[in-house]
């Protein structure tokens, strides 16, 4: 009988505790790195907390900002008006739809300047109305615009002008009353000149012993100086009325080549050069057409009067981004600097056939269009005149002239 044996292996027990030891030592890295695992994702954890909650106070002051940014709109006594780039109305304020009437959001700002909007003659303000024409009167708007650096939006700002215009008008009456009391010793000596000069060339036509000659050359005498009388007349009245008529789009020039064709016979006749330069860049004003041309046509008169046979007479326009300038200089004996703030006074004038009111009528036609004049001469040294005018805002540069509503004639020539 054969008997079995089995066979017990040898165990190794340095081995074993080796590998006892590698495991303690893997498993006691694998919890270290647990536990930085553990810490890191802590505090991740409180990062993000802190983050979402500066995030969250950062809505919450946006939001608060917003709510505050939006009651204040809609408490503002003015309109505020937001255009897209395409030039289509995105947001309005609650005075805007008072003052523009509804509807406004994604009409284009060219519509509402031509169905609801009216020139008064002066720069930046309009008449705000209904179709009916007989409203347009019923406010009085001054519209200026800035652009949001932002997000390229065009924002405009609409002031209710009514009141102000009310008590400016009032002031003007006062000023016109208080000019007419200083007019009136004036106009008393000026009106009595031409008329006994008139009235001895009258007498003398009575004269039974005249000869044909004399009497013609007397009643041509007289005629004169009735004519000088009217003209006299006529340029008070202007003054003192004083006011603005409505206003349309004028394009410098084409205002500039109108007054080198009307002034150049005159020129020529005198034996005077005459320079228009027009660096006016297409650039075009919200004035009176007539009340412009007759300022620009005084004052070039004027220089033809004091301008020596030869001397140069120039015309230029020149343009900024608020304003545009018209220079008439001479080469003419120039002004004292002592009399610069005189020359614009009713009745005074430094030439002895000069009526003294041409300067003070240019002095007001171009303060109805809110511009400005001044004088830059000395003796020897010519006349320089600067007419400065506030230009038309950019919105506007690109609507069609709104006097074509009116029915006034198209020609720019005119």
């Amino acid at each position: 009988m054969k008997t079995e044996m089995s066979v017990t292996p040898v165990v190794d027990h340095e081995q074993l505790r080796q590998a006892f030891t590698v495991f303690n030592q893997a498993s006691s890295q694998l919890s270290g790195i647990y536990r930085e695992l553990q810490q890191q994702v802590f505090r991740l954890t409180e990062e993000l907390a802190l983050a979402n909650g500066e995030l969250q106070r950062e809505l919450a002051a946006k939001e608060a900002l917003s709510q505050q940014l939006g009651q204040l709109l809609t408490a503002l006594p003015g309109g505020v008006v937001v255009l897209d780039h395409q030039n289509s109305i995105s947001r309005v304020n609650p005075a805007a739809i008072r003052l523009l009437g509804e509807p406004l959001l994604g009409i284009t700002w060219q519509q509402i300047v031509q169905e609801r909007l009216q020139p008064t003659g002066v720069a930046g303000e309009w008449h705000a109305g209904k179709e009916d024409p007989a409203l347009f009167c019923s406010r009085r708007l001054y519209i200026e615009s800035s652009v949001s650096e932002m997000t390229g939006e065009c924002i405009l700002l609409l002031h209710d002008m009514t009141e102000a215009y009310a008590l400016r008008e009032q002031n003007r009456r006062n000023q016109r009353l208080a000019a007419m009391g200083e007019m009136a010793a004036g106009l008393a000596h000026q009106l009595r000149t031409p008329l006994s000069t008139a009235l001895l060339y009258a007498g003398h036509l009575s004269g039974e012993a005249l000869d044909p000659q004399e009497r013609k050359r007397f009643a041509v005498k007289a005629i004169e100086r009735l004519h000088h009388l009217e003209h006299l007349i006529r340029n008070m009245l202007q003054f003192v009325k004083g006011e603005p008529v409505p206003a349309g789009r004028v394009k410098l020039s084409v205002l500039l080549r109108k007054m080198q064709r009307v002034m150049a016979p005159q020129m020529q006749q005198r034996n005077l050069r005459f320079a228009v330069q027009d660096n006016s860049m297409g650039v075009s004003l919200n004035v009176d057409r007539t009340a412009l041309s007759n300022a620009v046509a005084n004052l070039l008169d004027n220089a033809v009067q004091v301008s020596p046979v030869g001397s140069l007479v120039t015309l230029t326009c020149e343009t900024t981004e608020d304003e545009a300038r018209l220079i008439i200089s001479d080469e003419g004996p120039g002004i004292d600097p002592t009399l610069h703030e005189r020359v614009f006074e009713p009745f005074f004038t430094t030439r002895t056939e000069g009526t003294g009111l041409g300067l003070a009528i240019v002095h007001n036609l171009i303060q109805s269009m809110q511009g400005e004049i001044r004088i830059d001469s000395a003796p020897g040294a010519g006349t320089r005149f600067t007419i400065s005018l506030p230009r038309m805002a950019k919105e506007f540069e690109n609507v069609p002239d709104l006097r074509i509503r009116l029915k006034q004639p198209k020609n720019e020539d005119r």
